[in-house]
């Protein structure tokens, strides 16, 4: 993980649960599962831009869904379980969710699963 930061938002201990101690909220209760806004989401933590909503998807599985991240935001490692490939963000580490690869949902073939607690909308101006 990447040195903690002055600068880095205070995160409250659900935040901090999902952001640091690579947990996962909730299924289907993040406040952007169903969101459809245009802008761009940011790390919750340092406010790296990770996501464009134009790469936002419905994979209907409870966690906002993109097909592309934002060149060099996400960092992908093997995930404890084994199985599962873990994100972060790339400038400070925080914990993002998982990406799989294979399941068609979009042309691209690639879906990243994401905590809304680990993201922060900015809208288009």
């Amino acid at each position: 993980m990447a040195k903690e930061d002055k600068n880095w938002k205070k995160l409250t201990p659900e935040e901090e649960k999902v952001i640091v101690k690579k947990g996962t909220e909730a299924s289907f209760s993040g406040e952007y599962e169903n969101f459809w806004e245009e802008g761009i989401y940011v790390c919750r933590r340092c406010g790296t831009e990770l996501y464009r909503s134009s790469d936002k998807f419905n994979a209907h599985c409870g966690w906002p869904s993109f097909d592309d991240e934002i060149p060099g935001a996400v960092k992908r490692s093997s995930d404890p379980d084994g199985f599962r490939i873990e994100i972060a963000c790339v400038a400070c580490g925080a914990h993002l969710g998982h990406v799989f690869e294979g399941e068609k949902f979009t042309e691209k073939n690639v879906r990243h699963c994401v905590n809304s607690v680990s993201l922060k909308f900015v809208p288009e101006k």
